[in-house]
């Protein structure tokens, strides 16, 4: 059985993983007979209102992933990776303001250290790392510079910026996924196009499906 890490960034699209992304990641797996852990980053975070969209109050990023998680979820500090055979990113605006900056300061965004850790140790171990929504513009900060082939929908302003990272941008439809091979590198745009859920999870469910494969 394959063993994949998945890494939450909260918990709501506004300020943290988005939900229905991150649960059809984990039902993929399962789908896929793999088994997973979740993981994220132990930090303090101003929440978002999802009602009203204003600022709210002081959440833990680990303590909301843990939602989503039912509980089961590790510090992203302790996440090794020798110790599975891929990793999985879900979208949502918590990937580009906790995991890096990158909803703030575009390609010149600075990377959670354990994040980039985390991205480095399985691109240099040849362990697929897959990405979903604005994720792929975190991994292309990391690696754009190795010329990673991503996808992040068709969204032209922010194909250009991750394309200034020195990655390549593909362009994608909501129900499919880009695979750059010789990298490992699995993303899908979900909901960085106008979609619906079942939309959403069918092209997680491909990207899910390439990427155990292909641990």
């Amino acid at each position: 059985m394959k063993k994949i890490a998945v890494v939450l960034s909260g918990c709501g699209h506004k300020d943290g993983a988005e939900i229905t992304e991150a649960v059809s990641a984990l039902i993929a797996l399962s789908e896929a007979r793999a088994s997973y852990q979740v993981f994220a980053p132990d930090i303090e975070i101003t929440s978002t209102n999802h009602l009203q969209g204003a600022p709210g109050e002081k959440r833990n990023v680990m303590i909301e992933a843990a939602r989503i998680a039912r509980g089961n979820v590790k510090n992203l500090a302790d996440l090794k990776a020798k110790d599975f055979d891929g990793v999985v990113f879900p979208g949502g605006y918590g990937a580009a303001l906790h995991l890096c900056s990158w909803g703030k300061e575009g390609v010149q965004c600075k990377v959670l250290p354990e994040a980039e850790r985390v991205i480095r140790e399985f691109h240099k171990s040849s362990k697929p790392i897959g990405a979903i929504c604005i994720a792929p513009a975190l991994i292309a900060r990391v690696l754009g510079k190795e010329g990673i082939t991503v996808t992040i929908g068709n969204d032209r302003e922010t194909a250009q910026e991750i394309q200034k990272t020195g990655a390549h941008h593909e362009e994608c439809a909501v129900d499919d996924f880009v695979t750059d091979r010789e990298a490992k590198v699995i993303t899908t745009p979900a909901y960085m196009l106008e979609a619906k859920p079942h939309q959403v999870f069918t092209g997680i469910r491909k990207a899910i499906a390439e990427l155990v494969e292909m641990a």
